[in-house]
């Protein structure tokens, strides 16, 4: 007993001594409801337990959250004015969950209600799943600091997500990205709660995938045995994913974007290995997108046997029932530099009909093996080269956009598809850095002149401001915003590798997770950017104390004087 008047009365003195200026704690992202209608801390407990039912992901995410919340003494930037309650520490979280069964896949509850109670020992925790749980368990992690610990107490959240699909989509073809990497991000995406891993595996510039189907693909195809992903490293991502609430969906990206598969099998890709725009060639005969040429040839009956063995294996490898089948990009003069595609259009053919028989012979397959296809929205709305809508109902296929804005959005969801929006108006993490094609005379200019872009296709930066204004279904009816599953930042990997992967992200993200997670406005319907601010501030510092190398958005000066940053102005 007397070592515990000891703890608070250090506690005591510790409190007292703070400045009555401060923030009071935040969650990010901010929860729906957040009753603390007197803000007060109680002590934590040195020997604080967490209660919770078995469960194969469940079991492992509490007690990572126990050795966190435990080891963390957390020193926020501002600390929280919070009055101190001399009691008992708490010593206990109780997790009730309602449906351990449920699997983790679009559209499962995320649902919790967090009770920390100001006159008792013991919190409790009620979820409708696991992995409404484990969103509860990083809430909970939020709310302890200092050392020694304090938590927010006399409190009640109740959360659940706006949105479904929350997500980053990460290129791992055109740089490799090891496994810890990996582990990194989606570690993560799970304190942000972010759902979703859109591992775009594969693309014209390397095949990482290990395949026992096609182990040359890799093989060959790689930037090198160090560079691959076995399927023991997917096996562990995977897991890695579950325990953290995070579905890990793949992307092999075909018909274009293939160019990696012509070093297994030449005969298969059309136009591989030529240079990309040749010299004296109009923009319009290009060959590719950018540097990485090869496309699929639809024509070709061999095509549609290595196709299968890939969607079979990786089918087996990720358990989500998403499959992501790219089809976007599909450049006419790729196909058309294709001998047997030239026949094929000299008899009437035309490079969409070829579209539609690659899209004929593969998305019943992938269907076959219970899998819900995602296609980029190029595959029916590209202004040359595009399918049939009718050919891919919208009761077994998801759209994905990244072109026109909201606009393209509207067009998707008003033909009845469920739709992941990606915008590279403002969500394209890569934007902002340049040009990386060599040689490239638009920054051969005298000064003064207009630098536009930057020579960067989506410039200019996607700013943490900008992500978190974008309401991504603006101009839709109810009817329509209803279709729009969530949506997916999205880090392209050309001028990006593990050394930026954090700072490139981080906190950018973040800014998307909390707007599909609870909305950019406040209970009045303002935009809630300004106020955002701050708690962004806090939460960078957070993840940074947690290992994640995020980007600062201010001078520390601003988050020690608050709102002496800020513009009172219209700018």
């Amino acid at each position: 007993m007397n070592i515990y008047l000891l703890f608070l009365l250090f506690i005591f003195q510790y409190v007292h001594s703070i400045s009555a200026v401060g923030s009071p704690i935040n969650i990010w992202p901010k929860p729906r409801i957040f009753t603390w209608t007197t803000p007060q801390a109680i002590p934590f407990s040195p020997s604080f337990t967490i209660a919770s039912p078995s469960h194969p992901y469940l079991t492992p995410a509490v007690n990572r959250y126990l050795r966190q919340i435990q080891a963390a003494h957390y020193n926020p930037l501002i600390i929280p004015a919070v009055n101190v309650t001399v009691s008992l520490p708490l010593q206990s979280l109780t997790i009730t969950v309602s449906d351990l069964a449920a699997t983790l896949s679009h559209g499962v509850n995320e649902s919790y209600t967090l009770t920390v109670p100001s006159n008792n020992t013991s919190a409790t925790l009620t979820a409708a799943t696991p992995w409404g749980a484990m969103r509860g368990l990083e809430s909970f992690s939020q709310i302890v600091w200092g050392n020694p610990a304090l938590v927010a107490a006399g409190l009640v959240i109740s959360d659940w997500p706006m949105f479904e699909h929350r997500g980053i989509l990460l290129d791992t073809s055109r740089n490799y990205y090891g496994v810890e990497d990996l582990l990194r991000l989606i570690g993560a995406m799970s304190s942000n709660k972010l759902n979703v891993f859109h591992w775009h595996i594969t693309d014209s510039q390397s095949f990482p995938l290990a395949l026992n189907s096609e182990p040359e693909l890799a093989g060959k195809g790689s930037y090198g045995a160090s560079m691959q992903y076995s399927t023991e490293d997917v096996k562990r991502i995977v897991e890695f994913g579950l325990e953290h609430g995070v579905r890990v969906i793949p992307e092999i990206d075909m018909p274009g974007h293939t160019g990696s598969w012509a070093e297994t099998y030449p005969e298969i890709v059309a136009c591989a290995n030529m240079f990309w725009w040749p010299a004296g060639s109009p923009w319009e005969d290009r060959l590719a997108a950018e540097p990485g040429t090869g496309h699929l040839n639809p024509l070709i009956p061999k095509t549609y046997d290595v196709v299968k063995n890939i969607v079979k294996e990786v089918t087996t490898m990720f358990p989500d029932s998403f499959f992501h089948a790219g089809a976007d990009e599909i450049i006419p003069g790729c196909w058309k530099a294709d001998d047997t595609i030239q026949k094929y259009l000299a008899d009437n053919g035309t490079l969409s009909q070829v579209l539609e028989i690659f899209i004929n012979s593969t998305n019943p397959y992938i269907l076959s093996l219970n899998r819900t296809v995602v296609y980029w929205e190029d595959v029916i709305l590209d202004a040359e080269i595009k399918v049939n809508p009718s050919i891919l109902p919208p009761e077994t296929t998801i759209m994905q956009t990244w072109n026109g804005g909201p606009n393209n959005t509207k067009k998707l969801v008003s033909a009845g598809y469920r739709t992941i929006v990606s915008s590279s108006d403002y969500y394209y993490l890569d934007c902002g850095h340049g040009d990386f094609v060599g040689n490239n005379s638009v920054y051969d200019q005298p000064p003064g002149f207009e630098q536009g872009n930057g020579g960067s296709w989506c410039g200019p930066f996607k700013s943490w401001q900008l992500i978190y204004n974008y309401d991504i279904t603006y101009g839709l009816t109810e009817t329509e915003a209803k279709l729009v599953l969530g949506g997916e930042v999205a880090l392209w990997s050309e001028q990006a590798d593990p050394t930026v992967l954090d700072s490139r992200i981080w906190p950018r993200a973040s800014s998307m997770a909390e707007v599909l997670w609870s909305g950019n406005r406040d209970e009045t319907g303002k935009k809630r950017y300004a106020e955002a601010t701050n708690r962004l501030n806090e939460w960078i510092n957070r993840m940074v104390s947690r290992g994640v190398k995020s980007e600062p958005i201010q001078p520390l000066w601003c988050i020690r004087n608050p709102g002496m940053c800020d513009t009172l102005n219209p700018v």
